[in-house]
């Protein structure tokens, strides 16, 4: 089924995500981090949320480093299952400030009056190394230097999306850049990982954005969360390309947290005290309002 045009005015959709953790043994505490409320910006407004925690408990909501907000929630009481489920209505809008600008090279970075604080989207993090392999397939599609920020960035994010084949069953949640760019598959994660660790090889600050795409199935099928990248480009701001789809980012995606990579952005977190393993099932469904 081919996925729905992006609106020229805006979409209104309405989110529900849930994710069930079953323990095979008793668990005597948990604790937890939800990163599952949209953001509100001037791409997208979240209008309505609302977390529902089973067992019920308090939720003590704060803003992480890179600002996305965080529903922190425990159980100190014996259970042998936790749902955690969100509903979120979101307005996005589309981007008016027109096309990216061009010519821009990374000495535009070093401007005086570029206050953005992108040094962390630079550097080395978590799922996202700066290997001599990952420098060299860079260089190998741009060449040595950075012609234009946005223009290469895409380029990069092209090459990825050509030569790699998306495949849910190859990788797992951590799977790094490096091992993703060896084995060539993987999902959006991974995708995005890679263009983020051949941006950054050359200097281009690019981030981690973890969130939805809107593709119009009916019915009660489960979706997915979706992840993609951003560029920053001086005195424009940051610019989304989805490398898994080949394309920018439109009113067809809901944002959710950014960050160096999925480890600063994991939709649901926690760490929990007790005996056996843990089994998790997420359900995703996303609809026009």
């Amino acid at each position: 089924m081919p996925f729905p045009t992006a609106s020229p005015t805006g979409m209104n959709l309405r989110v529900r995500h849930l994710t069930h953790f079953q323990y095979d043994g008793t668990v005597l505490d948990s604790y937890n981090d939800a990163r599952l409320c949209p953001v509100s910006d001037p791409l997208q407004r979240c209008a309505s949320f609302e977390l529902n925690i089973r067992p019920s408990v308090p939720v003590h909501t704060h803003h992480d480093f890179y600002l996305n907000r965080v529903d922190h929630f425990e159980l100190h009481q014996p259970h042998d299952q936790l749902q955690v489920e969100a509903f979120s209505l979101i307005e996005t809008r589309p981007d008016t400030r027109g096309t990216p600008p061009t010519g821009l090279t990374l000495d535009s970075l070093a401007d005086p009056t570029v206050s953005e604080n992108y040094f962390d989207y630079i550097v080395e993090s978590k799922y996202v190394s700066q290997n001599v392999v990952i420098w060299r397939e860079a260089v190998d599609i741009l060449g040595n230097h950075v012609t234009d920020l946005w223009a290469d960035a895409v380029k990069l994010g092209q090459q990825v999306h050509a030569s790699f084949a998306y495949d849910p069953d190859w990788t797992h949640v951590h799977t790094s850049a490096a091992a993703a760019l060896q084995d060539r598959r993987g999902v959006c994660q991974d995708y995005a990982h890679v263009m983020i660790a051949l941006c950054r090889s050359h200097g281009i600050p690019a981030r981690y954005v973890s969130g939805y795409f809107f593709n119009d199935k009916t019915g009660d099928e489960n979706e997915a969360s979706h992840a993609w990248m951003e560029v920053f480009l001086p005195h424009y701001g940051w610019k989304a390309w989805d490398p898994t789809h080949n394309r920018e980012a439109d009113t067809r995606y809901i944002k959710l947290a950014i960050g160096r990579d999925y480890d600063d952005a994991k939709p649901v977190s926690g760490r929990f005290r007790g005996s056996g393993k843990q089994s998790l099932d997420v359900i995703v469904q996303i609809r026009q309002a």
